[in-house]
Formats: C-alpha cells, structure tokens, sequence
C-alpha cells in the first residue's frame, strides 16, 4: 500500500507530535524536499521503515555473534584432509 492510499470507508487515524527537535525538523524536511513529498507523507514513509531498520539491526547482531563464535573456534579440519581426497582420487 502506497502512503497516501485509504481503503474507501475507512478513517486513518493522525498524529501530532510537539517539541520536535530542530535537527530532525531539519532533515525531515531536507528528504520530503528531495522526495518532492510534504513533511506528513516524508514522516509517514519514515515511520513505515522502522521494522526494515530493527530488522536489520537485529541480524547485524546475530551476524557479529556468528563472527565472535568463528574467531573464538578454532577451525575444524576435514578427516581425511581435502588434499588426501583428491591425490586419492587421482590415484584411481
């Protein structure tokens, strides 16, 4: 569903927020601007990102876990080695 988009007979409920600092004002307005869009549809588009961006956190967290894991393991070795299976092959 597109941000302005309403199913016909349904009312969409609103939000206003007071003592928005400046900074956000600022950038919010820098990408509705750049976007061609107006600060309620920019604030609308950004409120629809926040689960991709805690999704995204979340499995940079699980990936940092997974590296930490791998550089506190040492490596395992094939049994037998790669380079045993291949001359064998070879052997053949």
């Amino acid at each position: 569903m597109h941000y302005d988009e309403v199913e016909e007979g349904t009312e969409m409920p609103s939000l206003q927020i007071r003592d928005l600092p400046e900074d956000v004002y600022e950038a919010l307005a820098f990408r509705a601007e750049a976007e061609h869009r107006s600060l309620a549809q920019q604030a609308i588009v950004e409120l629809r990102r926040i689960p991709e961006l805690t999704a995204r956190e979340r499995r940079l967290e699980i990936l940092k876990e997974l590296k930490k894991g791998i550089v506190a393991e040492p490596p395992l070795r094939l049994i037998p080695a790669a380079e045993a299976l291949v001359r064998e092959d070879r052997e053949r």
